[in-house]
């Protein structure tokens, strides 16, 4: 049996960034008439956000002329009628330059509005028995009431010309109450949480996001169920998950191995619920350990082939994140930011003269945190759509021998001051955790969505530089 859908509906953009006008089909005979008045697939595929509806209000008016609003609660709206007319007006509470934009229409049950957070709204019934209907993707409570911004629907500042004059209109004692525009402190956008907060990519976000909430594992554990649950999501747009357990070889066996499980599956498992529950973004930051590395470049739809417990994880990870619908999965590779890395352990040893044993069989990229933290900003303020994205530095891919030699010269050391050793010499009397022996990510998909990696040279070359000179001032 094949199941055909209404064509794509006639969504109008409005002078109100966000706030969308739905043109629906209505279908009318001798009965009266029957439309879709919301279908998540034709209408998501007509431009309308995703929202998650989780509840539907009804308002019943028993005559012309009943006001109710202005309110910018915190949720978004997919409003429309059951039947009647209304004349509908909003206004935007956001901080930004459109702050104070009204917009005004009148619709019936061949219209409906998608309102998103911080746009105020009110209508004004034109006919006796309108009723009006509207799905939010939030629970409402008592306490909502105080947890969003009005403003007064006669306000003349805003210049709304109701159909029914104002002194023939039905209020409520409230809505009369309300305060003038001028007396309202703007709607502030959602702010970041981060997570792992303490690392080089949770340092190198917060540098990127000051107004971002991070929080460090001590603060919020990832292996700690209680401790998730405590974390006060007020504010909150989005979460970018930068911890994990990484200890590699800890994760083998033993506690190490447990305590993988329980970080990086049963931790992102409990915060994607989490996410879900509040209808944030998640973006959820992974690894190329989630390949064995037999292709020399991994693009995002590779099957996933982890060699180690701490690949496994992530693999799990990752297929949690990627079930949510606003969950983005980031995969990155050899991460250099403020702290312990190789490249400034390299950059050490050229200072110290020492001449280490360096892998030249594994090759990948560098991943400078600014940039991976740059990246994730992009996705989250973007248009880009869920999904998986690999994300590091550009330019050629290169063995980490390779990488130590460039740190070498840019320390005034010879390259070949490096000794270049394979991964099973170097791994004898050691226990060693399998690797990847490719790591390359194929960046075309972050690119397309208009993100430019910078080459990892230019940011090499600036890192040596300011490590040193850090070193040198101490």
């Amino acid at each position: 049996m094949t199941t055909t859908h209404p064509p794509r509906l006639a969504v109008q953009h409005t002078d109100i960034p966000g706030l969308l006008m739905i043109g629906l089909v209505v279908r009318k005979d001798s009965r009266g008439w029957f439309k879709e008045n919301w279908q998540r697939a034709v209408f998501t595929a007509s431009g309308l956000p995703d929202f998650g509806p989780v509840q539907q209000n009804i308002s019943f008016n028993a005559d012309a002329g009943v006001i109710r609003g202005l309110h910018a609660e915190p949720w978004d709206k997919y409003i429309s009628i059951a039947t009647g007319r209304a004349f509908g007006a909003w206004v935007d509470l956001r901080a930004g330059e459109s702050f104070g934009r009204v917009v005004t229409a009148e619709i019936g049950p061949d219209r409906a509005v998608f309102v998103p957070r911080g746009v105020a709204n009110a209508f004004q019934s034109l006919q006796a028995g309108t009723v009006y209907t509207y799905l939010v993707n939030d629970h409402w409570s008592a306490q909502d009431k105080d947890r969003y911004t009005t403003v007064n629907v006669a306000d003349p500042a805003l210049g709304i010309d109701w159909p029914i004059p104002l002194e023939r209109a039905v209020l409520s004692d409230v809505d009369r109450q309300h305060p003038s525009l001028a007396d309202i402190t703007p709607e502030q956008p959602g702010k970041v949480l981060v997570l792992g907060a303490g690392g080089q990519l949770g340092r190198a976000l917060l540098e990127q996001l000051p107004d971002a909430v991070g929080l460090t594992r001590a603060e919020a554990d990832l292996g700690d169920a209680a401790s998730l649950d405590a974390i006060d999501l007020t504010g909150i747009s989005a979460i970018v998950n930068a911890a994990a357990f990484t200890a590699v070889e800890a994760g083998q066996e033993g506690p190490g191995r447990s305590a993988a499980w329980r970080i990086n599956v049963t931790g992102v498992s409990q915060l994607a619920r989490i996410a879900r529950e509040h209808r944030l973004k998640l973006v959820h930051v992974s690894s190329d350990y989630v390949f064995d590395g037999t292709q020399e470049v991994h693009t995002e739809d590779e099957p996933v082939s982890p060699l180690n417990v701490y690949g496994q994880t992530k693999a799990a990870g990752e297929a949690i994140v990627t079930g949510y619908e606003r969950g983005y999965v980031v995969r990155t590779s050899w991460v250099v930011g403020d702290g312990r890395n190789f490249v400034a352990t390299m950059a050490s040893l050229a200072d110290q003269g020492v001449s280490p044993l360096v892998v030249n069989d594994q090759h990948g990229r560098l991943t400078f945190a600014s940039d991976l933290a740059d990246g994730i900003v992009h996705l989250l303020t973007g248009n880009a759509p869920p999904g998986i994205y690999h994300l590091t530095n550009a330019g050629p891919t290169q063995t980490w021998a390779e990488i130590a030699g460039d740190v070498f010269e840019l320390c005034g050391r010879d390259r070949g001051d490096v000794r270049p050793v394979s991964t099973a010499e170097y791994a004898k009397g050691k226990d060693m955790a399998p690797r990847p022996m490719h790591s390359t990510l194929d960046l075309s998909k972050i690119t397309a969505t208009g993100y430019q990696p910078v080459p990892a040279s230019e940011r090499l070359a600036a890192y040596v530089r300011s490590i040193r000179t850090q070193r040198k001032a101490e």
